[in-house]
């Protein structure tokens, strides 16, 4: 009994989960901010002010004729769903919760997201030319206001959330997120590269705003944790199988107006972008989700979580 009981214990958990902290750590949502910058600026250029990327991206909104009743409510009730008064109450939420949960630096965080990303979006749309080239005229429309708007908010809770709940949340947004995206399209009020950079604008803000959490926190950062296979297997699924179907589709029509005229139909291009558009915003929200689950929770706590439970003190009967 002796020997049991002064063997070492060791917790698989430390071990296989060393407490962040590092330069590394710190810096990763710094490098991912810059990377999804330069991937609004790179979608800006080439659907933009490229005449082959305005043609694909103008043929992939002309294309969503969809006339399926249920397809058609669904996308409706999406658009309309997304008014101002209802992401600010989210927005509220989100920040409430950041509250409760005695992690002030979570809701300045999201407020940072959800303000930031929206005023940039806005301001990149006033500001941003748009030239005539595949004659089809109409003002500026990169990034999209509607797509930033919810993926901002979905950023927001996932943000300010336990990290039990994440993986369910971040499920939910993304499926939420492109409904929104596929329906302004749909509408013929954005095209697909509008909605692809707002999620990256947004991604943008998100990891700048963790990137401040843990410059403040990084001396009291609890231990990683990791985003459960249910919310990840279906994201990274996505992610890989519909963004290959988009990437073929782009290649078609490009393929179309430069070599085989009328090579793939409209209503081709507008599903092949609509699932490219899919596996953007998976993809944004499986590498948000795992920079948003840096750590655990507040000092205190894990602080009391690392305690070794006290025995109890013998006494006289």
């Amino acid at each position: 009994m002796t020997a049991l009981a002064s063997r070492p214990k060791t917790s698989r958990a430390g071990t296989s989960a060393p407490r962040p902290g590092g330069a590394a750590y710190v810096l990763a949502p710094f490098a991912v901010a810059l990377s999804a910058a330069a991937g609004v600026a790179a979608a800006y250029l080439a659907f933009v002010r490229t005449a082959t990327g305005q043609y694909a991206d103008t043929t992939a909104m002309l294309g969503g004729d969809v006339h399926h009743p249920r397809v058609v409510e669904v996308l409706s009730r999406a658009l309309n769903g997304t008014t101002l008064v209802s992401l600010v109450l989210v927005c509220l939420a989100a920040a409430a919760i950041g509250v409760l949960r005695h992690r002030i630096d979570l809701a300045i965080g999201a407020t940072v997201l959800v303000l930031g990303a929206n005023a940039s979006c806005q301001l990149l749309k006033t500001r941003l030319p748009r030239p005539d080239l595949s004659d089809f005229p109409g003002p500026n429309s990169f990034p999209s206001g509607h797509t930033a708007a919810a993926a901002s908010v979905a950023f927001a809770l996932i943000l300010v959330l336990p990290a039990a709940v994440r993986g369910i949340v971040a499920l939910i947004g993304a499926g939420y997120v492109t409904v929104i995206a596929i329906a302004t399209v749909w509408a013929e009020w954005h095209r697909p590269s509008d909605t692809v950079a707002a999620v990256l604008l947004v991604l943008a803000w998100a990891a700048l705003a963790v990137f401040g959490i843990r410059l403040f926190r990084h001396r009291a950062a609890g231990p990683a944790v990791r985003l459960s296979r249910l919310a990840t297997l279906p994201l990274l699924a996505v992610a890989v199988v519909a963004g290959a179907a988009g990437v073929f589709g782009l290649i078609c029509e490009v393929m179309t107006v430069r070599v085989t005229p009328e090579l793939v139909s409209s209503r081709f291009v507008f599903l092949t972008a609509s699932a490219g558009i899919a596996a953007a915003v998976a993809a944004g929200f499986l590498l948000w989700a795992r920079l948003a689950a840096g750590d655990r929770g507040t000092a205190t706590a894990d602080v009391k979580a690392s305690r070794p439970a006290r025995r109890p003190q013998g006494g006289k009967k």
